[in-house]
């Protein structure tokens, strides 16, 4: 456990979707740090000895656990809730998924598929895909946020503007997350860990691995954000820039046509060149490749692009 925490909120305190009249699992002042310990998103229904069979057997009822709420002090609406994301501590367990129906090439990919990762928990080294392919590791929640105004039990899968699955993988170790207040308390949970992902998760899952995160909360009396916000220690891709990048563009009046054209194009650029199935090069995209929106300025066409870190298989 944390030893500078002073509170720990265990996994059992864990919810699905948002809705603000769960009970509180704990109330902490301003300046608090605390462990939260996070279920994975499949709700642990997925394990290390899992199989693409057991894809058609999950409940979606139990995807993506959010651990809390907890209740600060003196939070109230038009607040930000100020969050220093302190570190996280991994498990060494991860499984990656192509869900059919789900993802940015759904209607390509209509199989399940799953890969369990195993990595080194205490070191972060770049974990093993198959034969030859390293993926570097960069620990974060992808579902961090505070409860509605609005009652009733909200999904917890589409993001929201107070936060919930942003799946943003630089809110890792050192980041500062403001998120808006909307109800007494602000009722703050986070789940949805992951190892490593890609901007985009395009796939629609990452590295999913349960892990603990440690976070400290202050308040910023009458921020008024209208959405979340968040500063970085510093630079974001050091772990995948060190041989530089392979890089698909999609080009049209439809930015999701783009970075689906952008997407396919890298697919069969990785199946081909590395000899994997294009499910295993699509899962791969999702874990540690970045979509960009280069150009949407010069109409009627904009560029969307797909950048893949050439370290992964050098």
């Amino acid at each position: 456990m944390c030893t500078k925490c002073d509170y720990t909120i265990h996994s059992h305190h864990h919810h699905f979707g948002w809705d603000n009249s769960i009970e509180p699992a704990g109330r902490i002042a301003p300046g608090t740090t605390v462990e939260f310990e996070c279920v994975d998103s499949s709700g642990g229904q997925l394990t290390a000895k899992s199989t693409a069979a057991d894809i058609a057997t999950l409940s979606f009822d139990k995807i993506n656990p959010v651990t809390g709420p907890i209740f600060v002090d003196g939070a109230e609406p038009g607040d930000a809730l100020k969050i220093t994301i302190e570190e996280f501590k991994p498990s060494g367990f991860g499984w990656t998924a192509n869900i059919p129906g789900f993802g940015l090439l759904a209607d390509d990919f209509k199989d399940p598929a799953l890969n369990i990762w195993s990595y080194d928990k205490g070191s972060m080294e770049p974990a093993l895909f198959g034969k030859n392919a390293r993926v570097p590791l960069k620990a974060f929640a992808g579902t961090i946020g505070n409860a509605l105004a609005e009652p009733g039990l909200h999904s917890v899968v589409p993001p929201r503007r107070v936060g919930g699955n942003l799946d943003i993988r630089d809110l890792s170790a050192g980041t500062v997350l403001y998120l808006p207040v909307e109800v007494a308390g602000a009722l703050f949970s986070v789940g949805d860990t992951h190892a490593a992902q890609g901007d985009g998760e395009v796939c629609g899952t990452a590295i999913e691995s349960p892990m603990n995160a440690v976070l400290t909360f202050e308040l910023e009396k009458q921020a008024n954000l209208a959405m979340p916000r968040f500063t970085t220690p510093g630079p974001v891709t050091r772990h995948l820039d060190a041989k530089g990048y392979e890089v698909t563009t999609g080009v049209g009046a439809d930015l999701m046509a783009g970075a689906k054209a952008a997407v396919s194009q890298m697919v069969d650029l990785l199946a081909g060149r590395y000899n994997i199935a294009p499910v295993e090069a699509y899962m791969l995209c999702s874990v540690c490749g970045d979509l960009r929106i280069s150009e949407i300025v010069d109409m009627p066409n904009w560029v969307v692009s797909f950048y893949f870190p050439r370290c992964v298989f050098e």
